[in-house]
């Protein structure tokens, strides 16, 4: 599937991939992918995914999870999120963490694929309490190219290390420019 993944990334769609690449030494990390403007950017996470052949996660309700579509979401690297008594979804999700050996999930901190302003903070948080890297990732269309940043771990400057994440972001254009 690999090799089919990388004939159709590289050969036929023209894409390329930059940055950090040394995934087997991040086991755990919350990876943002911005600007997600399109519901081509799944599809093509999922496709790079297999040309790279690292293992990805994305949280969904534990509801999507059951029979008969639970074992398809399962399959794209799906974790159910299931709140304890009063546990906040950060929380919920930190522990996810906490109980896989490797875990890497996927976002993108824009929560839509409209254009907005400001990004949600649920990633930062989750990092946070976590304890792991975030990992900047771009769907830049206008290039065709994926980069990857450095493991990046949150510090207590809030807005210093979102003024830091945007930067890594600068004349990005997803997939619809006036999203961007």
């Amino acid at each position: 599937m690999s090799k089919l993944s990388k004939f159709i990334y590289y050969k036929l769609l023209g894409w390329k991939v930059t940055g950090f690449n040394d995934f087997d030494s991040v086991k755990k990390a919350v990876i943002i992918a911005v600007p997600h403007t399109s519901w081509v950017d799944f599809p093509m996470g999922i496709l790079l995914r297999s040309t790279l052949k690292i293992e990805t996660n994305y949280v969904g309700k534990k509801g999507l999870f059951k029979f008969p579509h639970g074992w398809f979401f399962r399959m794209l690297g799906g974790a159910p999120v299931e709140r304890r008594n009063n546990e906040n979804q950060v929380d919920a999700i930190a522990r996810l963490f906490h109980e896989k050996d490797l875990f890497r999930m996927t976002m993108a901190p824009e929560g839509t694929r409209k254009k907005v302003e400001e990004w949600r903070t649920g990633f930062y948080y989750i990092a946070k309490a976590a304890n792991v890297p975030i990992i900047m990732f771009t769907l830049d269309f206008a290039k065709k190219e994926n980069r990857f940043s450095e493991p990046f771990y949150p510090t207590d400057d809030k807005a210093a290390d979102f003024k830091f994440m945007k930067a890594f972001y600068k004349d990005v254009i997803g997939k619809v420019p006036e999203y961007s």
